[in-house]
């Protein structure tokens, strides 16, 4: 297996990267819904949780980074064969992926209160505590961490992670079926076993 790109499917690279960004993705959520649902505030299980997401999060941040430059320096394998509506579709929807892989994790670390124990190996400071803020936020916009914290939260927690989130990964997942049960293309296997679907 190629480990670049070509123009019928995705190398190895790009693949790991892929299913990483996935797992990280579900791990975040894990994480934070157990938090919620399973745990009272202030206890050490709550704190455990909410570090894991945290942890979870400042990976994903360097994976979508690691992901963007591989995608920017290797060819993309041709779309399957379809209307230009479904082309356009295809491109929107991973444009709107990668908007989200890259909004998420940054607004989840600057709208975060506390340290980051980096899988309780070590501390990443919040953003609060960087001069990035006091540049930026407190000396720029002239506002405190409270005030910063809230539309950053809304958007973070309420709009994005809520629902918006879900649906693109609902609408990704659903594509990806209907190309592999319904239009019986190679769409899923460029990203898989790389293998036609006669060979199946």
């Amino acid at each position: 297996m190629s480990t670049k790109n070509t123009s019928n499917n995705y190398g190895s690279i790009a693949k790991w990267l892929h299913w990483i960004t996935a797992a990280l993705f579900l791990g975040s959520y894990i994480s934070v819904y157990y938090r919620h649902w399973f745990t009272e505030e202030k206890t050490p299980e709550n704190w455990t949780a909410l570090q894991l997401h945290l942890s979870i999060g400042i990976t994903l941040a360097v994976v979508v980074a690691l992901r963007i430059i591989w995608r920017i320096t290797n060819r993309v394998p041709d779309l399957e064969p379809g209307t230009r509506l479904e082309h356009l579709a295809a491109h929107a929807g991973h444009y709107a992926l990668y908007a989200i892989m890259i909004i998420m994790p940054i607004t989840g670390y600057v709208g975060t209160g506390v340290n980051t124990e980096y899988f309780f190996m070590f501390d990443i400071p919040k953003f609060e505590s960087t001069q990035l803020f006091v540049s930026l936020v407190s000396n720029g916009l002239g506002i405190t961490f409270k005030e910063f914290e809230e539309p950053i939260d809304f958007i973070h927690k309420n709009i994005l992670g809520a629902w918006l989130v879900w649906l693109l990964i609902l609408g990704h997942v659903s594509a990806a079926l209907y190309h592999h049960f319904g239009k019986k293309d190679r769409t899923l296997q460029k990203m898989t076993t790389n293998k036609s679907r006669g060979k199946r």
